[in-house]
């Protein structure tokens, strides 16, 4: 199974995207290391923050008009999809299916971040200094694993 570590690699040099990788890549890794009993919740905490932290890109990429949106929006609705499901097979106690699952997101990640991602930070550190404010000022969603 692939398993999550963060690592410079990740980095986009546009901190408001590094620091909500940085949560996703805690969140999933607490995911990944869960016992079945914690393994519920703490999937419920992914599927939160991934919730806002999507809904933060789609947000930069619309107000921003960046050329690729609609391809990366569709992607995010995607993956978005497939981790509420996986919620439904933790309830269900489908718990293998559910590591699979992070493994196969974890993989993900890391191709996301260093493509789609990184094309979006360029396109945020090209936006008028006075217009990235307005992106920063937008308070951190930190979703706790139990």
């Amino acid at each position: 199974m692939n398993k999550v570590q963060w690592s410079d690699a990740l980095l986009l040099g546009f901190e408001p995207m590094d620091q909500v990788h940085r949560d996703f890549v805690d969140l999933l890794a607490a995911a990944q290391n869960a016992d079945d009993t914690r393994l519920p919740a703490a999937w419920q905490a992914v599927v939160a923050h991934t919730e806002d932290h999507f809904g933060r890109e789609d947000d930069w990429m619309r107000r921003t008009h960046f050329s690729s949106a609609d391809n990366h929006i569709l992607q995010h609705r995607v993956v978005l999809n497939l981790l509420r499901d996986g919620i439904g097979m933790a309830r269900a106690g489908e718990l293998e299916r559910v590591r699979e699952m992070a493994g196969e997101l974890a993989g993900w990640f890391a191709k996301h971040t260093q493509s789609l991602d990184a094309a979006l930070a360029l396109h945020m550190r090209r936006q008028p200094a006075e217009a990235l404010t307005r992106y920063r000022t937008r308070a951190p969603v930190h979703a706790t694993a139990p």
